[in-house]
């Protein structure tokens, strides 16, 4: 089992009950364990404000999945629960999940960059991550403590 986190995001519709379907989902995937889930914080939009404003919140998962099987069924819950990606980049969503951190890796592919690429640049991430782990190192860039000093 490897350890992984993920960001959610949702800010159309019931913001609340899209997170706790994509948490569902999440359970039900024999390959997924979700070990915590950080509070949930409403945000503002990040990249294009002219939206209304995200709910946000990080989950702890252990996973048989690997960094490619993870992200594939994080795409597939997205899906299912009604997102499209046809609007504009940053723009508004009915949920959003993201692979932040799998284990130690470092992995820059096509579809998948992890760590996630603009993770230390944004609260709404770092947050609810502290909330699970504050001693959480993320590769490349360094503690979440320094991290979030440098934005806050």
């Amino acid at each position: 089992m490897e350890r992984a986190y993920i960001g959610l995001g949702a800010n159309l519709g019931d913001r609340e009950a899209a997170l706790h379907a994509a948490l569902a989902a999440l359970r039900a995937n024999p390959g997924i364990e979700v070990v915590a889930v950080s509070r949930v914080r409403e945000t503002e939009p990040w990249g294009l404000a002219e939206q209304p404003p995200f709910l946000n919140a990080a989950a702890a998962l252990e996973t048989t999945l690997s960094p490619r099987g993870l992200m594939d069924a994080l795409l597939a819950v997205e899906r299912d629960l009604g997102r499209t990606r046809a609007g504009p980049r940053w723009g508004p969503r009915t949920i959003d999940l993201d692979l932040l951190l799998f284990g130690d890796e470092v992995i820059d592919e096509p579809g998948l960059t992890v760590p996630h690429p603009r993770l230390a640049e944004r609260l709404f991430v770092l947050e609810p991550l502290n909330d699970l782990d504050p001693a959480l190192v993320v590769p490349g860039a360094g503690g979440l403590a320094s991290l979030l000093a440098r934005l806050q």
